[in-house]
This record gives C-alpha cells, sequence and structure tokens, in this order.
C-alpha cells in the first residue's frame, strides 16, 4: 500500500492552497460589500441583496459548465479560463458602481459566481493528483487556503475603501480583479496532466445516472449538501438576528470573523484526523456539532450564545464538508471524475443557493427559533444514513476477513 506522496504532489497541493487563497478572496469581497453596493444602486430596498444571491446563482450554475471546459481543454486550461472570469467579475462590479447601473453590477457578481465554480474544484484536483494515502489531506491543505482568503480579502477592503470617496466600494471590487490577477502566475505553475482521450469522451466510464444511484454516493452528496446548506443557512442569519436582539454591528462583524477562523482553522488537521478516525466518523462529527450549534443558539440570546453558535457551525461544516468531499472522491472511477464532481457542486451550491434566499424570510416569519429547529430533522436524517453506511462497511470488513 502506498503510503507517502511525492513532493511534485505535495506541491500541486500547496499550489492550489495558495489559489484557494486568492480565489476565496471573491466570494468574501462579494458577501461583505455586495449587499451595500446593491443599496446604493438598487431602485428598491428589498432589491439590495440581490447581487449576492446572483453570485450564489452563478457559482451553482456554474459548476457544470466549469467541468465540462476541464474535461475537455485540462485542469489548468479550465483554471486560467476561471481566472479571467475572476477578473472581468471585478472590473465589471467596478464599471456597475462607477456607473451607477445596477444590472452591470449584478452581472459582475454572476462573473463571481462563475469564477468560484472553478476555485470550488481546486479541492478536488488536488485529491486527483495525489496518491490513495495522500489524498484526504491535499483536500484538507486546499481548504486552509480558505482562511488567507478571508484575510486577504478584509485587507483588500481597508487598503482600499477610502481610494474614491465619490464612489464606494468601487476601488475594492478592482482590487478584487487585481487579486485574481495574482493567481495567473500560479496556475501556470500547475502540473496537471492532460487529460486523456478516455477523460474527454463524453461516454467515458459510467453513466451517471448509475453513479448518482450508488448509496454511498447519495449520502456523500447529502453530507456535503446538509453540511455546507445548514452552515449557509444559519451564519446568514445570525448577524441578523443579533441585530435584531439589541446586539451591536460590531459584536455581529466579530461573531462571523471567529466563523471564519473557525471553518477553515482546523484543517490544519482535519486531515490528519479523517485518516485517523475515518472519513464517516470524522463526518458524523462534524454534523453534529452543527445541530450542537442549534442547541447553543436556542439556549439563549446573549453575544456569548451566538458567538458560540457561529464557532461551533464553522468548525462543524469544516469536518462534515472536507469528509463528505473524500467520501466523494471514492465514487468514481479517473475517466468519471468531471462529470461526478460537477455533479455533487451543483446540488451542493444549488441547496446553498436556496438557503442563502430563505434564511432571512424564515427568521422575518418565524424568528430565531424556527431558524434553529429547522437543523435538527436534517442532521437527524443523515447522521441515520452516515450509521447504515459505516455498518455496512464494517460489515464487508468482517466477512472478507472470514473469507
Amino acid at each position: 500500500m502506498e503510503t507517502a506522496s511525492h513532493p511534485s504532489e505535495k506541491r500541486n497541493a500547496f499550489t492550489l492552497s495558495c489559489l484557494q487563497a486568492l480565489g476565496g478572496a471573491n466570494p468574501a469581497i462579494v458577501i461583505a460589500l455586495g449587499g451595500l453596493a446593491g443599496q446604493q444602486l438598487a431602485s428598491r430596498p428589498d432589491l439590495a441583496t440581490v447581487p449576492v444571491s446572483i453570485y450564489s446563482l452563478g457559482l451553482a450554475f456554474g459548476t457544470i459548465p466549469a467541468a465540462m471546459v476541464m474535461k475537455r481543454l485540462g485542469r489548468r486550461n479550465g483554471y486560467f479560463i476561471g481566472t479571467l472570469l475572476g477578473i472581468a467579475a471585478g472590473l465589471t462590479a467596478a464599471y456597475g458602481i462607477f456607473s451607477h447601473a445596477f444590472l452591470v453590477f449584478c452581472l459582475g457578481t454572476l462573473f463571481s459566481g462563475l469564477y468560484a465554480a472553478y476555485v470550488q474544484s481546486y479541492r478536488f484536483a488536488a485529491a486527483d493528483a495525489a496518491p490513495p494515502a495522500f489524498r484526504t489531506r491535499a483536500i484538507a491543505w486546499v481548504m486552509v487556503g480558505g482562511l488567507f482568503g478571508a484575510i486577504i480579502a478584509a485587507q483588500a477592503i481597508i487598503l482600499t475603501r477610502d481610494i474614491w470617496p465619490a464612489i464606494p466600494f468601487a476601488a475594492s471590487f478592482v482590487a478584487q480583479a487585481g487579486v485574481a490577477a495574482l493567481a495567473i502566475p500560479l496556475v501556470m505553475c500547475l502540473r496537471t496532466p492532460p487529460p486523456s482521450p478516455k477523460q474527454q469522451s463524453v461516454h467515458g466510464g459510467r453513466p451517471l445516472s448509475e453513479i448518482a444511484r450508488s448509496p454511498r454516493f447519495v449520502i456523500a452528496v447529502l453530507a456535503g449538501v446538509i453540511s455546507y446548506g445548514l452552515m449557509n443557512f444559519l451564519m446568514t442569519a445570525t448577524p441578523l438576528a443579533m441585530i435584531g436582539c439589541g446586539h451591536s454591528v460590531q459584536d455581529a462583524t466579530l461573531g462571523i470573523q471567529w466563523h471564519i477562523l473557525a471553518m477553515y482553522g482546523p484543517s490544519f488537521f482535519t486531515g490528519h484526523l479523517i485518516e485517523r478516525f475515518g472519513k464517516i466518523l470524522m463526518t458524523t462529527l462534524g454534523l453534529i456539532l452543527i445541530a450542537v450549534a442549534g442547541i447553543v443558539a436556542l439556549s439563549g440570546l446573549s453575544v456569548a450564545h451566538f458567538w458560540l453558535t457561529l464557532i461551533l457551525l464553522g468548525a462543524g461544516w469544516n469536518f462534515g464538508f472536507i469528509g463528505a468531499t473524500s467520501m466523494v472522491t471514492d465514487c468514481y472511477r479517473p475517466e468519471e471524475k468531471n462529470r461526478v464532481q460537477a455533479l455533487n457542486d451543483f446540488l451542493v451550491f444549488g441547496c446553498v443557493a436556496v438557503a442563502s434566499f430563505s434564511s432571512g424570510h424564515v427568521l422575518a416569519t418565524g424568528g430565531w427559533t424556527a431558524v434553529n429547529m429547522i437543523v435538527f430533522p436534517f442532521v437527524a436524517v443523515i447522521l441515520a444514513a452516515l450509521l447504515w453506511l459505516w455498518y455496512y462497511d464494517r460489515r464487508n470488513e468482517i466477512g472478507a476477513v472470514g473469507a
């Protein structure tokens, strides 16, 4: 059994982690400033958050076209195209602000979502280029880049917010384009193998419907959907709930900062934990932490309760989503990877878009309690599925030993 990785595979994973840091600044800037810029550009107050929602839709619907491009041209060429979309995103959004054109600004956030569809596949690229023993750690290495992406975005906003006082936020979106441009030399440094004729073939491997019916794939996708969807659902509602409970904007902002640290900080050791305890167990732990976050949220409305909720939610997402991603990599053959990865990300980020749209509505109509009560049935369903899969694997292992 192969237990070590080649230095070139580690270098590739590190390069993809750096790309994740640069690409991760893209959504952070859109989410931080999209609503504020939308508020000053939109004709009606209720349209202010539309640009951020359009970003989520662009991400969801961009996953399959991105996979098709990478299947045909290879990952490195595909990532170059994605980087160009990232540059276009920042410049288009900045021009929309400069010309006070709401629709142009929304087009810029749509491009941001399409760019993010490529960025989200970095974790799979690291896994595909790594031997089985290194795959989980390679995925975790890439996810570490997300932590630095949030830091880069925050610094870009701080350094550019006062450059053009007459047109607020425009300089920050120009900076977004600049950060995306920094990814070009890193993309050129990637050493991804060119797609083989078998991988390029539309009919290579098993039919997608056959793979999608596999219980292991269904459970892995559900774990990713629920981990990411519930995290986004609660994260979106929490700052609004804090303000509604009389807490300050500063307290809400600090809570989100702790949440982001909890989301990406564990990635330094998540890969080792998954190797030690297994993908199913760590995914289960992540989902349990999300449920505990809901329990904490229901137990009080102090700043400490909200902050602890966000920290548990971030850590739960990290274990649940990285574990689910690792499970997906066990479900396909090399010639099937692009189609299967695209289907997984389309389902995950499509549900995240729905969660983003619905979170505010549930909070407004049902209150903070309703937001958190939604967590428990979803977690219960996927925990039961993961328990079944663990039992199924254990039974097969015992049967193999007995044979």
